[in-house]
């Protein structure tokens, strides 16, 4: 989507093995302005997350424990929301295959695989990998598997370097299928379609495309439609999506905060209602919810990440 705290050690060849994927995972870190993180209020809290992780996705399920994917070389680690502790509780397939956007279907996670082209879908109850696939557009000569959503039947996978979304099945029978992006999407220079999520009505999906700051309404067979957002409004920099009812959360990476967009049951329309910040907040990129509280994986894309880089997730009210 390591080495380890002295509380969290990995065996001796992880971290020799991510220590070499530190020059791969550099190319994700975009210099851009970004707001160092400070103390935290009363009414947050951390959970530190392994020295060189470089997390990304962060998945919650019915249970309190939240997984969290690397960067670097595709690592799960599992936190536990009530006492912070955690470990690493699925070995990922080394450099150059990260660990991005995650989801939770019962006792499954299902892993975007990032610049691999690939998504994996791993065992919740053993860590080990149930399936792997590949997902790569034929004639293109790159790819970012960013995002993953699960509807009723399918997940769903955002490809920022080709407009295409990928279909696997959830019962994981079939080949996934290559959906094209078609209507008012257009995909430009930077990261394009990045978080996704279902409308509130459940009948479509919601694309973010991170480098123009736009949300798409868009059918299960591709075609897209730009939701408005107060005229000219938009969420640059978008990354993890979280819907609520009829609110849709977005965490604009680099400007260190949360958008809340309230949208019709359609998703046809929206409007940007509030913008939430923290001093905790450095670079977050992807949210879930547990326990009336969002928590958010520090990416810190504006820190050089080295071996002994710290990182953590914030856990935050809902705004």
């Amino acid at each position: 989507m390591n080495p380890m705290t002295a509380k969290f050690r990995l065996e001796r060849d992880s971290v020799s093995r991510r220590t070499l994927a530190i020059v791969i995972s550099t190319v994700l870190a975009v210099v851009a302005g970004a707001t160092p993180a400070a103390a935290h209020s009363a009414k947050e809290k951390t959970i530190t997350l392994p020295a060189g992780f470089q997390p990304e996705g962060i998945a919650i399920g019915a249970k309190p424990y939240a997984y969290f994917g690397s960067r670097v070389d595709g690592d799960i680690y599992r936190a536990d929301l009530r006492t912070g502790k955690g470990s690493v509780f699925s070995e990922g397939p080394g450099a150059g295959n990260p660990s991005l956007g995650l989801k939770i279907d019962r006792n499954r996670l299902f892993v975007a695989g990032g610049s691999a082209g690939s998504a994996r879908v791993i065992d919740l109850r053993s860590g080990q990998v149930l399936k792997s696939y590949t997902l790569k557009t034929p004639g293109s000569t790159a790819w970012f598997i960013n995002d993953v959503v699960l509807t009723r039947d399918a997940a769903w996978f955002t490809d920022s370097a080709n407009p295409v979304l990928w279909k696997l099945p959830l019962d994981l029978k079939s080949a996934p299928v290559a959906v094209p992006l078609t209507g008012d999407i257009q995909y430009a220079e930077g990261n394009n379609a990045n978080g996704i999520s279902r409308t509130p009505d459940g009948r479509a999906l919601i694309v973010v495309q991170s480098n123009l700051g736009k949300l798409f309404r868009v059918g299960y067979d591709g075609r897209s439609t730009e939701i408005k957002l107060n005229g000219t409004e938009t969420v640059v920099n978008g990354d993890g999506l979280w819907l609520r009812g009829h609110q849709l959360y977005v965490v604009q990476n680099r400007l260190n905060v949360i958008a809340k967009v309230s949208l019709d049951k359609h998703a046809t329309k929206g409007k940007v209602v509030s913008r939430t910040g923290s001093d905790s907040f450095d670079v977050p990129t992807t949210i879930a919810e547990y326990g009336k509280k969002f928590y958010l994986p520090n990416a810190r894309f504006t820190t050089t990440p080295t071996p002994t880089t710290t990182y953590n997730a914030v856990a935050v009210p809902i705004p």
